[in-house]
């Protein structure tokens, strides 16, 4: 006999050693199971105390037991040699204490989901070792902590039923080889087991009783009739009325039991009610005394079965005793004796002791089912292999097979999640309207996310349960498979802030043609965006298709005019990337430095500065206030003395010839790379002269009266008057303007002064202006970061170009000619116009553009300074779009301040050139 219950795969994996008078004998498989209330011991175990008269499980739990590894249960067996008995009790998540172990797996960030699919994982798990049970026991035990009968069992054993059909191919497979009868290989357990049903009295049944009986006694009432059967036997009659009548509806019990999960004796009770605790404990406790008392009396003679501790815990613990149920339920009334629970479990073992078996089957031809008492260790091998390959979860195919049946399951015990599910598969079809409704043919990602959300929304207000994560996935794979399929935008960009009309395309190769038919297609780019822009030099328009990449944007679309209108103008090459390798690769990433806002005055900028050489047109190193150590206060808007200098970076290093700048050249950009193409031009449309200040330019497409440049007169000095090189503010400040009726400064200790023939020829004037043009061609110049040129009548611009050079002028204007939308319409800066008298006269160009916010760079030609020749009128064209190493810069929005995007002063500076030697 075994000294205490363990695991049964701890039993099955160790040989037991039998007595060899009970070696050859067969073995009754008692299993238990069910559910346990919510109080100290276990129903279950300390039925088994009873049974076996022994205190074999404790009533508080084994300190080492543990459930299951999918926080499920264990199933802990008990052989007794004498009594030829097996007991296997499975413990599960249905009972407390299992239960919360499993609770304290779970972790305190699980999902709903998540929570759900480990409960059921437990259940299933519960599933298949009750159908190991099934598979092994020939009677078997349901435990019930209430006198009422549990109706979710009904639909435990058909899901039982379901899955043992299931796998009852697989599990024959696994028990070919057992030493057993065929009619067991055959149906994979040794008899149809009897179920029988336990109850617990919970107080559910009051009837007042006399002394003794427990409160289960006869009824009361003096003049009534006493009943032939206790109300405890009365009940126990109408539970078994009902449980048969249940399953017989739903077809777990049929007429024949060898078809049948379980069978039910016809002629024998099959449902026992233990009686409960008295109320008042009072009478309890004098209960209880009397009945040791008579213990004491009636067994003088004879030792007492078991040690006095257990039988005085039974008492203790108020569980029945059979000696205290036998005498308690003597009939004093005309009631029938209630039998104990030893004596109605004990007549269905000794049906299967003395080998005559069950004969359960009902109706008209009734069929007998087969039915087979095993050895012990027949038994352990059959057991062994089922355990194996159902509850181990081993790596063997048969057991990953026997898993696979477990779907059958779903349908029977998920009755929230088949909720959930037919309830998620009707969202499902609402939620993918609502993304497809109002949507283009072809859309972006912005627009998909927009809609793929709005069908969430849609999903959400209709989906429940468990099952609603995983719809909520399926819903977003299926509107991103719908929008791949076809319906994708190219996301693509242009350099004026719009998207390719074109669905998701490649570009085509150098040499290749464009494939509409290809999947995907081979296009080029384009988003439908035409705009009129003019040449170089400003003399024509032309139509635009709206630029993708920035050679398109800055050189291609002027390269194209030049060839009609330009190409015979003289011009100043800003300096590009000579490649001196077949294959020059583009400057890598990491030599880029982080974009400033402008060059910051560092010393060594100011060194570079010093070696500067302005060509053409090269009449000195440095300007000459610099060169002969002269104040600089006289330069105007540069006064702040080195300063100035430092917001113009060198360039003149040696060029790289084997890497080339990728992209636009600005104040971000690694030093000595050049890009392979210019997105700025110089050219001279003529002489000074070939502006006439009284009609202005002649060009196409400009505003009536705005096409007048800005006068700027710059006094010059003669040598004889003057120290050579000498320089005046020449920026056309007002310290420029010599002061009415004097003359100019001249050499200290000089006499005489100037008449006013003098000071007009000692003053150059030169024009500037600051064209601006739209995107339907429209053109106009400004004179200030706010106005815009305006002339009426005849006489040529009044105002001076001083406010526009001491000024950041702005990239963007809005234009004076608005559409008929709500969107304002921007004016870009498109070129500078400079009329360069014949005089003594240097003016030099210096352009530097922010086209942004900080941190956005500082964008310049390739050569920072350029000294125009005198006596030409001269076009400085600005780039359509300028681009960094992280993308381009985009026009403004609505909600950005248009003085962010700005031209800084300085733009021009004017010096007086030495005359040669004579």
């Amino acid at each position: 006999m075994m000294a205490a219950p363990v695991d049964i795969g701890s039993l099955l994996r160790t040989e037991l050693v039998e007595d060899a008078l009970y070696r050859d004998e067969g073995v009754c498989v008692l299993g238990v199971f069910g559910k346990s209330a919510a109080q100290a011991g276990s129903a279950k175990e300390s039925l088994i105390n009873i049974l076996a008269d022994k205190h074999i499980f404790p009533l508080l739990g084994a300190e080492g037991e543990a459930g299951g590894p999918g926080g499920g249960g264990s199933i802990r067996a008990y052989y007794s040699q004498e009594s030829r008995v097996l007991y296997l009790v499975l413990s599960s998540v249905l009972d407390s204490r299992q239960l919360l172990r499993a609770c304290g797996r779970l972790s305190s960030g699980l999902g709903h989901a998540e929570a759900h699919d480990f409960w059921k994982g437990a259940e299933k798990e519960h599933c298949l070792q009750l159908l190991f049970l099934f598979s092994l026991c020939h009677v078997l035990l349901l435990v019930h902590p209430t006198c009422s009968f549990d109706i979710t069992y009904d639909r435990l054993f058909r899901a039982l039923d379901a899955l043992r059909q299931k796998a009852l191919p697989l599990l024959r497979g696994a028990i070919k080889d057992c030493p057993v009868a065929k009619e067991w290989k055959m149906n994979c357990r040794p008899c149809p087991p009897r179920l029988l049903f336990v109850f617990q009295m919970n107080g559910a049944l009051r009837v007042s009783g006399g002394p003794g009986l427990g409160g289960n006694g006869g009824d009361g009432g003096g003049g009534d009739k006493p009943k032939k059967h206790s109300p405890r036997r009365r009940l126990q009659h109408a539970l078994e009325d009902q449980i048969y009548r249940i399953f017989r509806k739903s077809r777990v019990l049929t007429n024949q039991s060898s078809n049948c999960l379980f069978t039910v004796p016809a002629n024998q009770a099959f449902v026992y009610v233990v009686p409960g605790p008295d109320e008042d404990p009072i009478s309890s406790l004098l209960g209880q005394l009397r009945a040791n008392c008579a213990l004491r009396e009636n067994d003088a003679g004879t030792p007492t079965p078991g040690p006095r501790r257990y039988q005085q815990m039974r008492h203790s613990n108020r569980q029945p005793s059979f000696n205290v149920e036998t005498s308690g339920f003597s009939s004093s009334g005309g009631q029938l004796v209630d039998c104990t629970l030893k004596e109605f479990l004990w007549q269905h073992v000794e049906l299967v002791l003395s080998k005559k078996g069950f004969d359960d089957s009902v109706g008209r031809n009734p069929q007998p089912s087969h039915f087979e008492l095993p050895t012990y260790s027949k038994w352990a091998q059959v057991a062994c292999r089922l355990h194996q390959v159902m509850i181990e979860n081993s790596e063997d195919e048969l057991s990953l097979k026997v898993q696979g049946q477990m779907k059958v399951l779903e349908g029977f015990l998920d009755a929230d999640a088949k909720f959930s599910e037919n309830r998620c598969q009707k969202a499902l079809p609402l939620a993918h309207s609502a993304y497809q409704s109002n949507l283009p043919h072809n859309y972006t990602t912005t627009v998909h996310k927009n809609q793929l959300a709005q069908a969430l929304r849609v999903y959400s207000q209709h989906a429940r349960g468990v099952a609603f994560q995983r719809y909520a996935v399926q819903l977003h794979e299926d509107c991103y498979k719908f929008w791949s399929n076809g319906h994708q935008l190219c996301e693509e960009r242009s350099l004026t802030d719009q998207h390719c009309v074109h669905k998701f395309h490649l570009l085509p190769k150098p040499g290749e043609k464009p494939e509409m038919d290809h999947n995907p297609p081979i296009l080029y780019h384009n988003s439908r965006g035409r705009s009129t822009s003019s040449c170089n030099c400003g003399r024509k328009q032309a139509p635009r298709e709206d630029p993708f990449d920035i050679q398109a944007a800055n050189y291609d679309f002027y390269q194209m005019l030049e060839e009609k209108c330009c190409s015979k103008l003289e011009r100043i090459n800003f300096p590009v990337f000579q490649a001196s390798t077949p294959d020059p690769a583009p400057a890598c990433d990491e030599a880029t430095r982080p974009a400033e806002v402008a060059p910051s005055g560092d010393a060594d900028r100011l060194k570079e500065k010093e070696t500067v050489t302005h060509t053409p047109g090269d009449s000195t190193g440095l300007s000459l206030a610099l060169s002969l150590g002269q104040s600089t206060d006289s330069l105007g808007p540069y006064s702040e003395g080195a300063e100035g200098h430092e917001k113009r970076p060198s360039v003149d290093r040696q060029a790289s010839t084997v890497e080339y700048l990728p992209g636009m050249l600005h104040s971000g950009c690694p030093k000595g790379l050049l890009p392979k193409f210019s997105s700025w031009s110089l050219v001279k449309l003529g002489p000074a002269k070939a502006y006439n200040s009284l009609t202005g330019l002649e060009q196409p497409g400009f505003l009536p009266g705005s096409a007048f440049l800005l006068p700027w007169d710059v006094v010059i000095r003669s040598r004889s008057e003057d120290d050579a090189g000498s320089v005046e503010a020449l920026d056309g400040g007002p310290s420029s303007w010599p002061a009415p009726n004097k003359a100019p400064a001249g050499k200290r200790g000089s006499s005489g002064g100037v008449g006013r023939g003098r000071r007009r020829d000692d003053v150059a004037r030169a024009y500037v202006g600051f064209e601006y043009e739209d995107s339907r061609g429209r053109r106009f110049l400004s004179s200030g970061p706010d106005k815009i040129v305006k002339v009426l009548g005849q006489g040529g611009a009044k105002e001076p170009a001083t406010r526009a050079l001491n000024s950041d002028m702005p990239l963007y204007i809005p234009s004076p000619a608005q559409g008929r939308g709500i969107k304002p319409h921007y004016a870009q800066l498109a070129r500078l116009f400079i009329v360069v008298p014949d005089a003594p006269l240097e003016i030099t160009l210096s352009p530097q553009v922010q086209p942004g916010p900080p941190p956005c760079p500082v964008f310049h030609p390739e050569q920072a300074e350029v000294v125009l020749p005198p006596d030409g009128l001269w076009v400085l064209r600005f780039p359509y779009a300028y681009v960094t190493d992280r993308g381009p810069c985009y026009p403004p929005k609505e909600n950005q301040p248009l003085a962010s995007f700005r031209v800084l002063k300085g733009i021009l500076r004017a010096n007086t050139a030495t005359s040669p030697p004579q």
